[in-house]
């Protein structure tokens, strides 16, 4: 992954703004690394496939916009749409705002193998939608809606390298396809916490918020 600047930068800014504003949410431009985290989820319901989108959107030192853009999932993988961690069903995050319900923090501190520093879902609830029947198809049921505190982190996948297949990387949470990719996107996250405080916003979109 390269940073995005200058003009393309500039206009990708410009477009996530007005999706973002269409739907009344907060897009942040004063001040330099006062990062917009946007996840865009593809329009397909296959699971298991990094085909999605997370970007850092932000002013660098020269008040300049810096786009990074990264292949992620915002879905669960296969092995935990099959063997949920919750007898309710899989979580599958419901696209919105969640203000400031995001921290540095580690993910998986339990588990030593896969904990590393990560946003991690500690300061808010997320919506999620409960895939309750067990198949590879993700299921956006709006029967089917739970709010609470579920751990929904953003983090990699692999400690390096880059993964093929969500797999039991995502239970849910928000995940990168490659791990350099995600060092950089954590750098420029440090460094607004040092300026702006450990805590962040994530903004989930789909696809079809970019459609005329």
């Amino acid at each position: 992954m390269s940073i995005i600047k200058g003009l393309h930068a500039k206009l990708i800014a410009e477009n996530v703004k007005s999706a973002m504003q269409r739907r009344e949410y907060s897009f942040f431009e004063s001040g330099a690394f006062n990062v917009n985290i946007v996840g865009i989820r593809a329009s397909s319901s296959t699971s298991n496939l990094f085909d999605d989108t997370i970007l850092l959107i932000y002013r660098n030192r020269k008040k300049e916009w810096e786009v990074m853009s990264s292949l992620a999932t915002t879905d669960p993988g296969e092995k935990y749409l099959l063997e949920p961690l919750n007898k309710e069903g899989a979580v599958i995050l419901v696209p919105d705002q969640y203000t400031g319900t995001y921290r540095i923090d580690i993910h998986a501190r339990n588990n030593s193998k896969f904990s590393h520093e990560a946003l991690c879902q500690r300061a808010g609830k997320v919506k999620v939608w409960r895939d309750k029947n067990r198949d590879i198809i993700l299921d956006h049921d709006e029967d089917n809606v739970d709010s609470g505190s579920f751990g929904v982190n953003i983090h990699r996948a692999k400690s390096s390298g880059e993964a093929d297949y969500v797999g039991a990387y995502s239970a849910g949470c928000q995940v990168f396809k490659n791990s350099t990719d995600y060092k950089l996107f954590m750098d420029v996250v440090r460094r607004s916490s040092a300026i702006y405080g450990n805590s962040f916003t994530y903004t989930l979109l789909e696809e079809k918020d970019f459609e005329d």
